[in-house]
C-alpha cells in the first residue's frame, strides 16, 4: 500500500492524493489558482474518485479524469450539487476570458452521471476496501474519509479529512474524529490558532454597524460556496439582513444547500434570511446597494474576478472591505492585504487597508489539528493541504511527540506497507 501526491502536498490547491493498494482510491482532483492556475501533475490510474467537497480547490479538475477513465465518483449529495454548479461557472469564466478550462461540459455531465451519492454514516463496498464519509464541519456536505482495508493485518483503518473544522460554526457542528491508523491531514492552518469564534462574530458585526452608521458601505467578498451561506445566516441573526445585497452565484449555492436541510443546522434562519435580503439583478441594483448605507455580501472570497470588482473601486471613504477567508498567495486578496493594493483592468489600484478576519475560517487550527491526532489514534500522520512551512513544521512537531509523520511534496510517493 502506497500513497502518491499528484498535488495538494505543501501547498494549498489542486488537492489530489492517491491510495493505491489492490485496487487504487483518488482523493479530490482539484486546481491552484493563484497568478495563473495550477492542475494535478498528470491523470493516476484510479479506479474510483471520493470527493471530499464542493470547492475547486478540491473538485475543480474532477472532470478531466473523463478524458481517460470512467470510474465511479463518491460523495455526498450536497457535494454532487455544488460541484457542479462551481464547475459550469468555471467553464462559463474560461469562454469569456478566451481561456481553456482543461475539460468540456460532456466531462461535467459524465462525472455528474457516474456520481454516486452517498450520506454520511453509510458503508460503501468496494473490492477489497469499505469506506464511510463522515461530518467534515467545513461546509454543507463536506466529508471526512474512513478507508477500511477489509483483508489488512496492518494499518487497516485510513482517514483522509479533506477540509475540517473541529469548532462549532453557526451552519455547522464540529468534525466528527474518526478513529484510525494512518490519517490524511489537511494542515492549512498548522501554524496559527483561531481566535474565540463568539468574539470574532461580535467584533465583525459591529465593525458592520459602525460603517452603515457612518454613511458607508460594508463590502464582504465570499466564497459562493459555504462562507456566503454563513455570513447572510449570520447577518439575519444580528437583524442585518434587510440592508444585505447579495450579487453572484451564492444566490443559486444557497438554494442548493437549503435543497439539503439535514447537512447544515439552523436552517430556518438561513431560509428567512434568504427572503428577507437584497438579491443583486443588473447594474441598477448594484448602484442602489453603493448609494446609500449598505452591506455588500459577493464573490470572488479572494477578489480575482466575479462580482466584487464592480464594487472595490467605487467604494467611499466611509466604507470598508471585510475580508472574512483565506487569500491565497498571488491573488488580489492577499495582495490587498500585503501592500493596500489590488490588480483592476490591468493596473494597480490603491484600496484602503481592509478588515481581516481569518478568524472565520472553515478550518481547523493548530490546537484542533493536534487534537484529531491525539483522538484519532493514529500511528503514522500525513501532512498535506498546507505551505511548506507549515506542513514541515506540524510534522517536526509531531514526530517529536512519537507519531511518524509526514510532509510530503508533489510528486512524492509514501511506501505504507508491503
Amino acid at each position: 500500500m502506497q500513497l502518491k501526491f499528484y498535488g495538494g502536498a505543501q501547498e494549498v490547491g489542486r488537492s489530489a492524493i492517491l491510495l493505491k493498494d489492490d485496487r487504487s482510491l483518488l482523493f479530490d482532483y482539484g486546481v491552484k489558482i493563484d497568478h495563473k492556475t495550477e492542475y494535478p501533475t498528470s491523470i493516476p490510474r484510479a479506479d474510483a474518485l471520493i470527493l471530499s467537497h464542493a470547492h475547486l480547490d478540491h473538485s475543480g479538475f474532477t472532470p478531466a479524469l473523463y478524458s481517460e477513465l470512467f470510474i465511479p465518483t463518491f460523495g455526498t449529495p450536497p457535494t454532487m450539487r455544488l460541484s457542479n454548479l462551481l464547475l459550469d461557472d468555471s467553464l462559463s469564466i474560461a469562454k469569456k476570458q478566451h481561456q481553456k478550462a482543461g475539460f468540456s461540459r460532456n466531462q461535467v455531465k459524465e462525472l455528474m452521471n457516474r456520481y454516486i451519492a452517498t450520506d454520511y454514516h453509510h458503508t460503501n463496498h468496494f473490492g477489497n476496501f469499505d469506506f464511510e464519509l463522515y461530518d467534515a464541519g467545513h461546509i454543507a456536505g463536506s466529508s471526512i474519509t474512513l478507508v477500511e482495508r477489509t483483508q489488512a493485518k496492518d494499518y487497516r483503518r485510513i482517514v483522509y479529512t479533506g477540509d475540517f473544522k473541529l469548532e462549532e460554526q453557526f451552519l455547522h457542528k464540529g468534525a466528527e474524529i474518526v478513529k484510525c491508523d494512518v490519517l490524511i491531514m489537511e494542515s492549512t492552518y498548522a501554524n496559527r490558532e483561531h481566535a474565540d469564534r463568539d468574539k470574532t462574530v461580535i467584533e465583525f458585526i459591529d465593525l458592520i454597524k459602525e460603517t452603515l452608521d457612518n454613511g458607508g458601505t460594508a463590502l464582504i467578498p465570499a466564497f459562493a460556496v459555504g462562507r456566503s451561506q454563513e455570513i447572510l445566516a449570520l447577518l439575519y441573526k444580528h437583524g442585518l439582513a434587510s440592508q444585505t445585497y447579495i450579487d453572484g452565484m451564492a444566490k443559486d449555492a444557497t438554494q442548493i444547500v437549503l435543497n439539503n436541510p439535514r447537512y447544515i443546522q439552523h436552517a430556518d434562519s438561513l431560509q428567512k434570511a434568504v427572503r428577507e435580503v437584497n438579491w443583486v439583478d443588473g447594474m441598477e441594483m448594484r448602484k442602489e446597494a453603493l448609494n446609500q448605507p449598505s452591506i455588500i455580501l459577493t464573490t470572488s472570497g479572494m477578489l480575482n474576478g466575479g462580482p466584487v470588482l464592480s464594487y472595490v473601486t467605487k467604494l467611499s471613504r466611509r466604507s470598508h472591505i471585510f475580508l472574512t477567508g483565506f487569500q491565497q498567495e498571488g491573488t488580489n486578496g492577499r495582495m490587498l492585504m500585503e501592500t493596500g493594493c489590488i490588480m483592476h483592468e490591468g493596473m494597480k489600484k490603491h484600496i484602503d487597508a481592509p478588515h481581516t478576519f481569518h478568524d472565520f475560517s472553515a478550518h481547523a487550527g493548530m490546537s484542533d489539528l493536534m487534537e484529531y491526532v491525539d483522538k484519532s489514534g493514529a500511528q503514522v500522520v500525513v501532512c498535506v493541504h498546507g505551505d511548506e512551512a507549515g506542513t514541515s513544521g506540524l510534522a517536526e512537531i509531531l514526530n517529536g511527540n512519537g507519531v511518524k509523520a509526514y510532509a510530503p511534496k508533489v510528486g512524492d510517493t509514501i511506501k505504507l506497507a508491503e
